[in-house]
């Protein structure tokens, strides 16, 4: 068979991997063809081997089975390049990580930096402190009889660093039982009369998982082991990552770079939409940092016509800090919103409290009459009249602008059914009122109404239609208040003041319970599920919680005293702070905690806390003897030459941690599922139930 011929059957037989072709299915993406054929994918060696000519060709039979000659195929295909091929690849806007764009790559970033220090600053010594911002509210002291105000904002502190992340990086061919699903362990329950044993996992008539879930343990990991019982069952993803403020003196973190960064999101995020409903909702939180990368990241993932909304919002006011950049300085925080499909997804309606609009300048004094007898006068002379004075000039005399509005508005409130504005008549209304609006125009001062007027309350007064300040109030959180619906610019929501909220504590990484009440209520109604993969203090979930909505929450890092857990036990029992009160939370309910079981995770904690080499060549063998290994690793070569050489020891601690992790078989961080029998792992019988449990199985 010649080649353009066989270049004909390969194109022909590929047509049925959609992967490799533009949307037209008229280009071939020979790049990611090739990558695939190197990652000996399983789909396209399928399809090259079910056809006979392409088998022979490509192929060798040895016994049974056929070998793939792979550089064959690859020398033919460069050799025989499609013309003009993949013209929209080549040409496409997208994110690469230097070498191919990351939509086509398949590499996996394991560990994610610690939070805090990522959003401010980074390691500035050997000894391990971190500089972070913490804002303190303004505060008197007395220092030698003397009382000394310290003004408010934000105050640079510092603080040991508890956890180290060397951002490893998995090529796709050193993946193997990465995903599999994990033994989990240390279950337990958390209700209002504390800790009790899990018991059943409730689930509903499907069988999905009924629960609360607070999840320890790596977030990529854990993602896809909820894929079994979770899978299109997620109306609400909510995550708020590391921001990646690319802080050169963060030794730890200096390999989590913009690609890295950029991979580390795309693997999370697409495991996450196999867990939205067709109708759910992703929200992510990100700084100025990596926001416009992060949306064409996710227009990639979720696609560009399911985008729904860009927020752009303020956290805070700049004083307090140092002015240590030429740079403007940034309070943006950016939050974009992606339906898996948006035409099944609808955002709810929300109206947010305004303030008084001054264009509300009228008062309706006699509104018992009919509407043709009414009679009006300017808001400002009724309001004089009310406080005593014969005319609004003398009122405006005594009160200084702040003080009159404050008046107008208080005063508006309590009259709101007869405080009213004009505004212009347009469009269809018009069209079908223009006669009425050209009578009311000669007629000043005379209230009118269209014959067989079909709309209750349609006034026409001086040939524009009347508006009452009555009709801008809506229910907000149990208060009948002036509203205004929401737009995508926020800045009513304050992120100074939440130290408190929860009873607990997260430097440079807590959002505002408010926050996440809003985009709650936007996007999911009573007993919906909402996932936060970096839960950090646990905000997310006890909003959810308090709101009455289903929820799973994934950290990795420790917070003691301040994590999620404590967070959610305080909620429970009645928590006061945050949005409490707007919604009458009167405490109650329940969650299940558990963790993936630590295997390899154990070893790496262990070389991280290491504080010199000798402590590191000490734990040398206990490595090799209880951990999984990288296959290749020369154990005797390492232990007898290689920590010994003047070259390694020369290295920094934190270089020679690296190579210590290095060693690491990285599929093995912890315990499969499938082994959790085996005795060495020391997993209990009532761990294994309910793993099993969760799982679903018997």
């Amino acid at each position: 068979m010649e080649n353009t011929q066989i270049k004909n059957k390969i194109l022909e037989i590929l047509k049925q991997d959609k992967r490799l072709w533009n949307e037209e299915q008229t280009e071939l993406n020979q790049t990611l063809l090739l990558d695939l054929v190197e990652q000996i994918d399983e789909a396209v060696i399928g399809l090259l081997l079910q056809e006979e000519s392409l088998r022979d060709k490509f192929f060798v039979k040895i016994k049974d089975a056929y070998v793939f000659k792979m550089n064959n195929f690859k020398f033919f295909m460069e050799e025989n390049k499609i013309n003009n091929s993949y013209t929209a690849y080549k040409n496409r806007i997208g994110l690469t990580d230097g070498k191919r764009f990351l939509k086509d790559t398949n590499d996996v970033v394991l560990d994610f930096p610690y939070k805090d220090c990522v959003l401010e600053g980074g390691q500035s010594s050997e000894e391990g402190m971190d500089t972070y911002f913490e804002y303190e509210e303004e505060k008197t002291k007395t220092v030698k009889g003397e009382k000394i105000t310290e003004e408010a904002g934000y105050k640079e502190k510092q603080t040991k660093r508890k956890e180290i992340f060397f951002n490893q990086v998995l090529a796709h061919d050193e993946i193997d039982r990465l995903f599999d699903e994990k033994a989990l362990v240390n279950w337990k329950r958390y209700t209002k009369d504390g800790e009790v044993s899990v018991g059943n996992i409730k689930r509903d008539e499907d069988g999905t998982i009924k629960e609360n879930l607070i999840i320890k343990g790596n977030n990529l990991l854990v993602l896809h082991g909820l894929k079994s019982q979770f899978a299109r069952k997620v109306k609400l993803i909510y995550i708020d990552p590391p921001f990646n403020t690319g802080k050169d003196e963060f030794k730890y973190n200096d390999s989590f770079n913009h690609s890295t960064w950029l991979t580390f999101m795309k693997n999370r995020l697409e495991v996450a939409k196999e867990l939205l409903r067709d109708n759910g909702v992703i929200v992510v939180h990100v700084g100025n940092e990596e926001a416009s990368y992060m949306q064409v990241l996710l227009d990639e993932i979720f696609r560009r016509d399911n985008y729904l909304n860009h927020i752009t919002m303020t956290t805070n006011a700049p004083s307090g800090f140092k002015a240590t950049s030429a740079k403007i300085f940034s309070t943006a925080n950016h939050i974009y919103i992606y339906g898996k499909d948006s035409l099944k997804n609808k955002l709810n309606k929300i109206y947010i409290q305004k303030d008084y609009d001054s264009a509300y300048k009228f008062y309706l004094i006699n509104p018992e009459d009919d509407f043709s007898k009414w009679k009006y006068k300017s808001l400002i002379e009724v309001l004089s009249e009310n406080e005593g004075y014969k005319s609004a000039d003398d009122f405006k005399k005594d009160f200084s602008k702040t003080v009159i509005n404050e008046k107008l508005s208080e005063f508006a409130f309590k009259n709101k059914n007869q405080v009213f504005r004009t505004a212009a008549v347009g469009g269809g209304a018009l069209i079908k009122r223009n006669k009425t609006v050209l009578e009311s125009k000669k007629n000043k001062g005379v209230v009118m109404q269209h014959p067989n007027e079909d709309i209750e309350n349609f006034y026409i007064l001086n040939g524009e239609m009347i508006v009452f300040w009555g009709n801008n109030f809506k229910n907000i959180d149990g208060n009948y208040v002036p509203a205004q619906a929401l737009t995508d610019v926020w800045t009513d929501i304050s992120f100074t003041g939440i130290a408190n909220e929860g009873s607990v504590t997260l430097k440079n990484g807590k959002k505002p319970e408010l926050l996440l009440k809003r985009i709650i209520e936007l996007s999911t109604e009573e007993n919906d599920l909402v996932l936060d993969y970096h839960l950090g203090s646990g905000t997310t979930c006890a909003v959810a919680h308090k709101m009455g909505r289903q929820y799973i929450g994934i950290e990795q890092l420790d917070y003691d005293n301040n994590d999620s857990v404590i967070r959610l036990q305080n909620v429970i029992n009645k928590d006061t702070t945050g949005i409490s009160k707007a919604v009458n939370w009167q405490g109650g309910g329940d969650f299940i905690y558990f963790e993936l079981a630590k295997w390899n995770e154990e070893a790496k904690e262990e070389i991280n806390t290491c504080k010199s080499l000798d402590d590191l060549v000490k734990l040398f063998d206990t490595l090799y003897e209880k951990y999984f290994l990288n296959y290749n690793l020369k154990i005797k070569e390492f232990k007898d030459k290689v920590i010994n050489e003047d070259e390694f020891k020369a290295l920094s601690l934190e270089e020679q941690k690296r190579m210590f992790l290095t060693m690491l078989d990285l599929n093995q961080m912890y315990v499969q599922k499938s082994e959790m029998e085996d005795k060495r792992f020391g997993i209990s019988e009532e761990d294994q139930k309910s793993t099993n449990q969760f799982y679903n199985e018997k």
